[in-house]
Order: C-alpha cells, then sequence, then structure tokens
C-alpha cells in the first residue's frame, strides 16, 4: 500500500506541475517509483527481489569491468575461498562418471580421523543417493559442508577382495583449511619454488612457513610461481611482499576520483624479511591478475628480482563491499591500484563494454602477443624506470616480464581438445590409480622416485585412445602422436597428485612447462646478476 501511494503521489505531482517539476524528481525517488509501478500495476505477476537485483546489475554493468552485485549465496561462495577456511569433512575429489571419488583425505581432517581412504567413492549423503543422479558439484558440496561439530553420515563404496564393497561412516564436520600454497619444494640443491594460487588471509603465514623450511634445505635462490593467480585481498600482497622487500617500502597505492591516495607499505612479520637476499624469480602469465601484479609489479618496481614469463591480466581497479542487510553485496570500485613507480596496473577498458573486456585475452592471442615479443606494443609515453637501477619498464596494463616466454601451442591439437573436453584424462586416471594404487606406492617409495622414474608406456596412452574411442571421438594417429608428450604429462601429474599429494603434480607438470624451465635457466644463470645492474 505504501508504494502505491508513493506512486500515485507522484503522478500527482506530474499531473500538476507538469514536465519542469518531472525533471527536478530525484533520481532515488524515480527508481522507487518505477519499482513500485512494475510490482503494483504490471500485467503479471513479478518477483520484487528479481526486479531489484536486476536494477542493481544493471546500474553496474554501465561502469567498470569488476563492479559486480553478488546476491547472498553468490557472497558467500566468494568470500569462502578467500577467508582461509570452512566447515566440512575434508577431503578432496573428482567427479568420474557422475560418482564422487575420494582423491585425497586432508592430514588431521575429519575424514581421516573416521577411515575415509583415497579411491573411495561416495554413493549417498544423509540417505539422499548423489551417485548416477546428475547432481552438480556445487549441489554435493552443499551436502557434504555443513556447521562446525555437525553429523553427516555417508555410504562409500571401497575396493576390497577384488570387488566393491558398502561402508557406512559418520563423520563430524569441522573447519577445514583451504590453503594457498599448492607447492612448496626444492628444485635442486640452491634453488626453492612455491606456488601460490591465490592471495587469502592465510597466505603470507603460509608462505612465511614454506620460506623457513626450504632455508633449512638449503635454499638461496627462489622461484615464486604465480600463474593462472587471479587475486584475492590486497593485504596479503602487501604482507607478502614483506618478506621480499626492505622494511618501510611502498608495496602499492591506490587513488581514485573520491579516494585519496592511500599508500600501503611493507612489514615483515618476525622482524626482518625471511628472504630480502637472494635471486628471486617471479612467474607469472595472461591471467596473473590483481594481488598477482601487485606482488610482481613491486618486486620489479624495487629491482628485487625478475619477471618471467607473459603480460599479467591488467586487472588494477580496487574494490569496495558494500553488504546489504540479506547478505548480498556490492563490489564497487572506488579506486586504482598503482606499483611504487607509479604504474596503473589497470588495462584500458570502455564503460559498459563488457564483451570487449572480456574478449582482451583473445585479442591478445589473435594478435600474436602471447607468442612474439616483438608483437607487444609498448608506448613510450607511459615509459617510467625502475626505482634502484633505473632500467626501462612500461605501464598502460598489467606487468611486462623482464623475460619472455612464448605461449607454446606445439602439442595442442584437435583431437587433444576433444579429449579434454569431455574430461577423459581423469576419469582415465581415475580408474588407472584405482587398479595400481597398491603397485605404485610400493614400487615408488616417495614421489621423488616416482617423478624421476615413472613413465607413461604406449600402453597407458593406447587406454586412453580406447576410453575416447567409446566417447564417439575419432582417432587421429597423427594428431595423438603430436600431443603425446602433453598427455603422458597430465597423466602423469593427476596420477602423482592422487597418490602423494598436490606438489607432485606441479614436480611433474613444471618440467614441461616453458615459463618455468625458462625461471629456472635464469635463477641459475650469470644472465640474472647480468639483468639486474
Amino acid at each position: 500500500m505504501k508504494k502505491t501511494l508513493i506512486f500515485l503521489g507522484a503522478l500527482a505531482l506530474l499531473g500538476a506541475s507538469g514536465i519542469s517539476n518531472a525533471q527536478r524528481i530525484n533520481q532515488n525517488q524515480k527508481l522507487r517509483m518505477a519499482e513500485a509501478a512494475i510490482s503494483q500495476f504490471y500485467v503479471d505477476t513479478v518477483n520484487e527481489n528479481k526486479l531489484v537485483e536486476d536494477a542493481i546489475r544493471g546500474m553496474l554493468e554501465g561502469l567498470d569491468p569488476h563492479s559486480q552485485y553478488s546476491n547472498p549465496e553468490e557472497t558467500r561462495e566468494l568470500n569462502e575461498p578467500l577467508a582461509g577456511n570452512f566447515s566440512g569433512i575434508g577431503i578432496s575429489f573428482n567427479m568420474n562418471q557422475d560418482t564422487l571419488y575420494v582423491i585425497q583425505t586432508i592430514s588431521g581432517g575429519p575424514s581421516e580421523r573416521v577411515g575415509i581412504l583415497a579411491g573411495d567413492r561416495i554413493i549417498a549423503v544423509n540417505d539422499t543417493v548423489i551417485a548416477g543422479v546428475g547432481m552438480k558439484n556445487t549441489q554435493i558440496m552443499k551436502k557434504l559442508r555443513g556447521p562446525k561439530g555437525s553429523d553427516v553420515n555417508v555410504k562409500v563404496l571401497r575396493m576390497l577382495g577384488g570387488r566393491q564393497e558398502p561402508i557406512d561412516f559418520t563423520i563430524t564436520r569441522a573447519d577445514i583449511p583451504i590453503y594457498s600454497v599448492d607447492a612448496a619444494y626444492m628444485v635442486d640443491p640452491k634453488t626453492g619454488y612455491i606456488r601460490v594460487n591465490r592471495f587469502a588471509a592465510e597466505t603470507a603465514k603460509e608462505v612465511a612457513t614454506a620460506l623457513k623450511d626450504l632455508k633449512k634445505q638449503g635454499m638461496d635462490r627462489l622461484i615464486l610461481d604465480l600463474v593462472d593467480n587471479g587475486g584475492g585481498y590486497l593485504n596479503a600482497a602487501v604482507d607478502l611482499l614483506g618478506e621480499f622487500l626492505e622494511p618501510g617500502k611502498l608495496a602499492v597505492y591506490t587513488q581514485g576520483t573520491n579516494s585519496s591516495r592511500q599508500e600501503l607499505t611493507t612489514k615483515p612479520s618476525d622482524g626482518k624479511p625471511l628472504f630480502a637476499d637472494g635471486r628471486l624469480v617471479v612467474m607469472t602469465n595472461q591471467y596473473s591478475a590483481s594481488a598477482s601484479e601487485i606482488t610482481s609489479g613491486a618486486i620489479q618496481d624495487w629491482d628485487r628480482g625478475l619477471v618471467v614469463g607473459r603480460r599479467t591480466f591488467g586487472k588494477g581497479l580496487v574494490q569496495r563491499p558494500i553488504p546489504f542487510p540479506d547478505g548480498s553485496m556490492i563490489r564497487l570500485t572506488v579506486a586504482h591500484y598503482y606499483t611504487p613507480s607509479g604504474r596503473d596496473i589497470q588495462k584500458p577498458y570502455k564503460k559498459g563494454d563488457q564483451e570487449a573486456y572480456a574478449e582482451d585475452i583473445l585479442d591478445r592471442f589473435n594478435s600474436g602477443e602471447l607468442m612474439h615479443a616483438d608483437s607487444i606494443k609498448y608506448v613510450d609515453s607511459l615509459k617510467v624506470s625502475t626505482l634502484k637501477l633505473h632500467r626501462p619498464i612500461y605501464g598502460g596494463g598489467g606487468i611486462s616480464p623482464d623475460r619472455f616466454v612464448p605461449l607454446d601451442t606445439m602439442e595442442f591439437t584437435k583431437y587433444y581438445r576433444n579429449v579434454m573436453a569431455k574430461g577423459l584424462i581423469n576419469r582415465y586416471v581415475i580408474n588407472y590409480v584405482d587398479q595400481h594404487r597398491n603397485e605404485i606406492k610400493k614400487r615408488y617409495r616417495t614421489d621423488d622416485d616416482f617423478v624421476k622414474s615413472f613413465q607413461v608406456n604406449q600402453e597407458i596412452l593406447d587406454g586412453l585412445y580406447e576410453m575416447a574411442k567409446k566417447e564417439d571421438i575419432e582417432f587421429d594417429a597423427a594428431q595423438a602422436k603430436t600431443s603425446a608428450p602433453l598427455f603422458s604429462m597430465i597423466i602423469k601429474a593427476l596420477i602423482g597428485r592422487d597418490i602423494y599429494d598436490n606438489a607432485t603434480y606441479f614436480k611433474v607438470y613444471n618440467l614441461h612447462d616453458p615459463i618455468f624451465l625458462e625461471a629456472l635457466r635464469l635463477v641459475n644463470s650469470p644472465e640474472y646478476d647480468d639483468l639486474l645492474k
């Protein structure tokens, strides 16, 4: 009733006063009037909540590409990976032919404590069948997750004596950590490697722990892998930089039309940086964004290390979260990120043109930028200098590497794409590990033994090709031969991950990755010092 009165009152005002008064109507009133008119007089029933949400989304779509609205559920999903933990049962899993397959249990977690094992198949949760019914991953996760201390009943199938036997478990949910560091290991006696997948609440602590452990093993040079890292919390990047830069160094500053300049400086966690000296190479690519660009940009600006790979994404807009009482949220852009040398990280965009912005990476591919260094266009007016050695570097969007590594597409074929599109390598590896888990663990006592000696032979590849045939993917011998090294690497990496841990995947993958291989070569080469003179 109140909305109707507002609307009718506004109509009366228009009728009495004419267009001149209408032009003076506050725009907020105009929005409320429109919503009231639709909800009260539209010919069909409307969802008022959806009307409001659509209006908010419409307003934001006319702004920059990163101002966004999220409903309560979307907001929870956005925040959870960055919060550092959630309450659940503590497993990593894959879906294999519509069945949940346990890859690993988290050490010390609820599932491990009750006896869930890698290779188990969870087929029911609280008497609800989840296998073979087309349930989405998100739906399954909702059933497995819940309040800390609550119980969930699961039924698993386990291979016992050559056949699958059902076993019932009651698992008490607990806080499960979400780790930012995928892998941390010694590549050689002097070189450490740390891969960071996101910048979350605990990222800096995780990296600090990894640095301390690697230094105990003799590390005096480091490869920091930020490839495909889409960013996260600003403070996490600043805290991380505190372990690499001298205390009090400018890490990043933000500034906008309605936001004054805010400077963030480095502060080490334990009084002094854990790795302020020693060679440092940062790996990036076109999907490294936001906090990854703050980190790599500051390291480059202060001549603390070298950036290797490809130009980063160019996400340099600061979002301020504006929460609503119902749990929904607007993430509104309020400023730009600038590196210590004054480079604006954000790549150019046209307000309201979301499609062109989304196609930027494809445009880079089509222009040749991802494959050829001489296709990268630098603008002289955006040229600045690093802060210590005064090396020339460029702004204009993203962080350009000190050493470019082209995208290698030689082994990508149509046949490989078709096999990957159907998720067949994951399915094949799950089945293979099921049959050979004990044999592999017995033969290769450690993951280092596995990485060094395990070979993906032709019999294994033929098994994959046979599975592809059954999925109506036509076999192409020439293309399969071209892609065989890629197939072999991924199969081996996934087998290593499923049997040992996530770090094993990267120990295998990195030996095939051109960015890592160049980073490793450079960090151990006299050329490193030549570039930082």
